[in-house]
């Protein structure tokens, strides 16, 4: 586990269970990590499981990548919150889909349990894949509990998303790539919106316009959701930050 310098997550930690993605996004800032980090390059084809730390036999060193972005399962790491005592925001996954189409369901119970055992942490989870939280759902896999954070990552306003009332959910848009319109808004059923635009140097790469927030912004005022400004829109937004937190209220 990693502090992170994640603003939403408000000084909290990262936690990497498993790792790898097959979504291929071309703004992606994970896969140039594990292309630095990565020591057997990136796999395209099926998932690896992994139940002590990869040691480099040229160097002896841990190698946190050694299937480059394939979607790995490290099971020795499920222990880490609760080797920290205080509690944290945590961030589950942040270098992997956790809920991606190829992650086998034992995966994510297994990871549900470990931050079970450390119940006085606060886990956060995304996806852009939704529909799983569904599958989980029906199936009676998806916790319900007060400091499990279900969140959705979408970029335009026809992406799907969920929510529901039994728990808690928000949505992270992020980079943002258009205009949400307010006839697509159904991001207002979340309880937290974040915002951020995309970063680096892409070719290709959307710069957003002040206005797009502002709507945003101003929809959530009027359903009382709480928001979150990323510093990659300080430019754009001209003005303090907003930094609400659901928890904290406002």
């Amino acid at each position: 586990m990693n502090r992170t310098k994640i603003e939403w997550l408000d000084g909290g930690y990262t936690w990497n269970p498993v790792t790898g993605c097959y979504h291929k996004c071309p703004y992606c800032y994970a896969i140039k990590i594990v292309k630095r980090f990565g020591v057997c390059g990136i796999t395209e084809i099926g998932i690896e499981e992994l139940n002590k730390p990869f040691i480099d036999k040229l160097d002896g060193d841990k190698v946190s990548y050694p299937y480059g972005f394939k979607p790995t399962f490290h099971r020795y790491r499920l222990d880490k919150p609760q080797k920290i005592k205080r509690p944290q925001n945590i961030f589950v996954c942040s270098m992997a889909d956790l809920f991606g189409k190829w992650v086998p369901d034992e995966w994510i119970k297994q990871v549900f349990e470990a931050c079970e055992k450390a119940p006085w942490h606060r886990y956060l989870f995304l996806t852009k894949k939704p529909e799983r939280y569904i599958e989980l759902y029906k199936k009676g896999n998806l916790p319900e509990r007060d400091n499990f954070w279900y969140g959705t990552t979408v970029n335009t306003d026809d992406q799907l998303f969920w929510w529901s009332e039994n728990y808690n959910y928000f949505v992270s848009i992020e980079p943002i790539m258009g205009e949400f319109k307010k006839s697509g808004m159904g991001v207002l059923n979340m309880r937290w919106v974040i915002i951020g635009s995309e970063t680096g140097n892409r070719k290709g790469k959307v710069v957003p316009k002040r206005e797009w927030i502002e709507n945003i912004v101003n929809l959530c005022r009027e359903r009382n959701v709480s928001v979150f400004l990323k510093d990659s829109l300080e430019k754009i937004w001209g003005g303090p930050l907003i930094r609400e937190y659901p928890w904290r209220g406002k």
